[in-house]
Formats: structure tokens, C-alpha cells, sequence
């Protein structure tokens, strides 16, 4: 089962709010974790992610299956800002990502992916008139939130294969795969899309 991405039925009020809404409250949080900066301000920001799971009632074994592809990877980017920058500036970069990723997370979990490529086709319709195909539109919104469920699938498998291997500590073993099995799924993802005729015009 992919640690990410999935949604997760339930009645909770973040299930209920509708799929528009729940996206423009993430643009605004993701907008807020990038302005804010510091280490106490950016911790309040993924304390918010963390009670947002807590509203939304997910299960414990749910978010601990994030925590162990998230935690790595901020790990991994801590190390690689605070050793090509500073600690100061390596401690906002990674609680930024932590708390975008764990946001982000959280609303593939109470929303439901057609439900969010409604919405943004139904928002975008009136501006079909200047060009804009709302049904492109959403079909970029619909991949995005899938890519979240993908890469992070990629992540947990290279993980294992890390510890299969008993390389758990060396960064290369973790990136490289990572990222060829990252544009392998991109690749494939492109062809599957100019088959079904999507970007001839």
C-alpha cells in the first residue's frame, strides 16, 4: 500500500469541506510556510499540519507510514542545506518542506481526486472564453496530486531496498535510485499521455 496519496474515507470536517476550498487553504498555508522564516514560527506551521491529521481522525498506523518516508527525506535535505549553506538556514529549508509535504499529504487524505478535478474544471469555466481549457487545467491538477502518491511510493521502495542491502546510512544509494526510478516514472507517465493524443495541439 502507497504510504501517501491515498485517500482515506471518513466524516470528518475535512473530509465534508468541499474539495475547492480544501485546495485553496492549502496554497494559503503553503504561501504562509514560505513567508514565514525561523525555526519557531516554521515548528508552529507543522504543529498545524500535525493537528490538521488529528481533525481529519486518521488512523495512527496512517501517519506513521508518512513519517517514515517523510523523515528521511527532510533528513536527507537537512544534511545537504546545512552542509553546502548553515545550520540557521538548513533548520528553515527542511521544517518548510516537512510542513508542506505533511499538508499536502493531508489533503490527499480527505479529498478525493476526481472530486478536486471537478472543482477546478467548474472554477475555470468561465474563463474558457480566453483560452484557458479548464479540463486540461484539471487533468494538471489531478497528475500533481497523484505525482505526491507516486514519488513517495519510490521513496518507501528505494528505503527498503536500502535496507535489504544494509546501506541505510549512504546518501548516494538512497538519491541515485531515487531519481532514475523518478524519471523513469516521468518517462513513462509522458508516453502514456502522447498515446491518448494529450499536447499534439
Amino acid at each position: 500500500m502507497n504510504p501517501l496519496g491515498l485517500y482515506e474515507p471518513g466524516t470528518s470536517p475535512l473530509h465534508r469541506l468541499g474539495a475547492g476550498w480544501k485546495l485553496l487553504a492549502l496554497l494559503v498555508f503553503a504561501v504562509v510556510t514560505f513567508v514565514l522564516s525561523g525555526p519557531v514560527a516554521l515548528s508552529g506551521c507543522v504543529l498545524a499540519a500535525a493537528l490538521g491529521y488529528a481533525l481529519a481522525r486518521i488512523r495512527l498506523r496512517r501517519v506513521w507510514q508518512l513519517a517514515r518516508v517523510l523523515i528521511p527525506l527532510v533528513a536527507i535535505v537537512f544534511a545537504l542545506q546545512w552542509w553546502m549553506l548553515d545550520l540557521a538556514r538548513a533548520e528553515t529549508i527542511s521544517l518548510r518542506l516537512l510542513a508542506t509535504l505533511a499538508a499536502a499529504n493531508l489533503f490527499t487524505l480527505v479529498t478525493r481526486v476526481d472530486d478536486l478535478v471537478s472543482s477546478v474544471e467548474r472554477a475555470l469555466t468561465p474563463f474558457a472564453r480566453f483560452g484557458i481549457r479548464p479540463e486540461r487545467v484539471g487533468l494538471l491538477v489531478g497528475l500533481t496530486v497523484q505525482a505526491i502518491a507516486a514519488l513517495s511510493t519510490i521513496a518507501a521502495q528505494v528505503r527498503e531496498a536500502q535496507r535489504a542491502r544494509g546501506a541505510e546510512r549512504s546518501l548516494p544509494a538512497f538519491a541515485i535510485p531515487f531519481l532514475v526510478r523518478t524519471l523513469r516514472h516521468a518517462d513513462d507517465l509522458g508516453e502514456a499521455l502522447a498515446a491518448r493524443g494529450l499536447g499534439d495541439d
